[in-house]
């Protein structure tokens, strides 16, 4: 996890979103690819995107209390808890609203269609979280991080698994990493503005 986090603290932040952006097209040529094989045509694939209430009542407001929990237990647990050598810090601290917003819609878009619309619509709830957590692989050397990343990824599959509904997940999944980017983003720069004031602070 550090030596992940010391190559990202390497790249600048033009190579650091090329990569990111890289791998979702890669995780869209495999849904593509899969989906190929997998789905006999794609109407079936289509008939997971639906405009239903349960986008909002379900996607957004179970998005919405991922956060707060996510953002209480930061706020009350010591920081190594949440210590992934950096790199969450790395990707979003640096980065405007609408860039933040832009990597979420990638990311939440690109994992939902393969971990839920392509393998938990085939192999189910249990194979499509087990690959969705073992693909964050920087969170492996920390269990309190993975058994972070597998409640959520059974959590988000329990949702698609009730309401059938790739849009409902996508959002929920856009919300979380939105709002967790954004909060980010305001801790580096409230951290950023603490050490300008000490070091403008005359010692005594």
């Amino acid at each position: 996890m550090k030596k992940q986090g010391d190559l990202i603290n390497q790249l600048s932040k033009r190579q650091l979103t090329f990569h990111l952006f890289f791998t979702q097209i890669v995780l869209l040529t495999i849904s593509f690819l899969l989906g190929i094989f997998l789905f006999e045509d794609w109407s079936t694939f289509g008939s997971q995107f639906r405009y239903t209430s349960s986008i909002w009542t379900v996607g957004v407001t179970v998005g919405l209390i991922v956060v707060m929990i996510d953002v209480f237990l930061m706020k009350k647990l010591p920081p190594r808890y949440y210590d992934d050598g950096g790199v969450n810090e790395r990707i979003f601290s640096d980065r405007s609203i609408w860039e933040i917003a832009l990597l979420a819609i990638a990311i939440s878009l690109s994992e939902e269609l393969l971990f839920r619309g392509v393998l938990q619509f085939h192999f189910g709830l249990i194979i499509s979280s087990i690959v969705f957590a073992a693909i964050h692989f920087r969170y492996w050397a920390h269990w309190f991080l993975i058994l972070n990343i597998v409640v959520l990824s059974f959590l988000i599959g329990i949702i698609y698994e009730s309401t059938g509904n790739l849009v409902v997940t996508i959002v929920m999944h856009f919300i979380i990493d939105f709002l967790l980017g954004l909060y980010m983003r305001f801790k580096a720069s409230q951290a950023k503005e603490e050490g300008m004031s000490n070091e403008q602070r005359p010692i005594s």
